[in-house]
């Protein structure tokens, strides 16, 4: 039996860079896309090239989550690819860190992948289809100095991804985790003339994201990480 094609993706945590490539490439495969932010006046350009639906969230907020994917249900469709892509860092010693901002971190690093993860498998069950992606670092398995916040949010994310792909994998739902394990290009960054395509390109990346949910079943991945040629592991 043919397993179901997948038609409607919504990226939260959706800007520049990675996000506006997986955007794009979704869009060029035919797929409804729908991007969630919490500024969206920076996605007005993003969407009127490709024709995507826009929604103003607070992914660290349960109850603007819940109120996104009633909207989502309403302008698209039940989303059956869902990505998170939503990060907040706070940097410092840690000594010197507000509890606040770490505070801050965690909830968008962590929490509001929950919060997102559990609207897209209410959705994704009674189907038993469906695909939920988050975007991992390299904090997500090493912890660097002045950066403790970060990575605690990106090893919580990460633990999640592990616990709900065990769960939802045998009802259809397939559940993977990212590890961007280097810098992605903009730009404004310039790479060394000598080392040409030391950073991540965002395209390359999106590419991997569609190559894995186009797996069969009976080949998932549940946890790919991506680095340029020249970085260190």
């Amino acid at each position: 039996m043919a397993e179901p094609r997948f038609t409607t993706v919504l990226i939260v945590g959706a800007g520049s860079g990675l996000s506006a490539a997986l955007a794009r490439l979704f869009a060029k495969h035919g797929f409804r896309v729908g991007l969630a932010a919490r500024d969206v006046n920076k996605l007005g350009p993003l969407a009127a090239e490709i024709g995507a639906k826009v929604f103003q969230a607070d992914a660290s907020d349960r109850t603007k989550v819940a109120k996104l994917f009633e909207a989502v249900d309403r302008e698209l469709g039940a989303p059956d690819v869902v990505i998170y892509n939503a990060a907040a860092r706070a940097r410092g010693p840690l000594v010197a860190l507000d509890p606040l901002d770490v505070e801050r971190s965690l909830a968008v690093g962590a929490f509001g992948g929950f919060l997102v993860a559990q609207q897209a498998a209410r959705r994704m069950l009674p189907h038993r289809h469906g695909a939920i992606f988050f975007t991992g670092a390299s904090a997500s398995v090493k912890g660097y100095p002045q950066s403790a916040p970060f990575a605690m949010g990106k090893f919580a994310l990460r633990g999640l991804a592990q616990s709900i792909s065990r769960e939802l994998a045998p009802q259809g739902i397939h559940v993977a985790h990212f590890v961007i394990d280097g810098g992605i290009r903009h730009p404004s960054w310039q790479e060394p003339p000598n080392q040409p395509d030391s950073l991540l390109d965002p395209d390359a990346i999106a590419q991997t994201y569609f190559n894995i949910l186009s797996q069969p079943r009976s080949a998932w991945t549940f946890e790919v990480e991506l680095r340029p040629w020249v970085e260190k592991f």
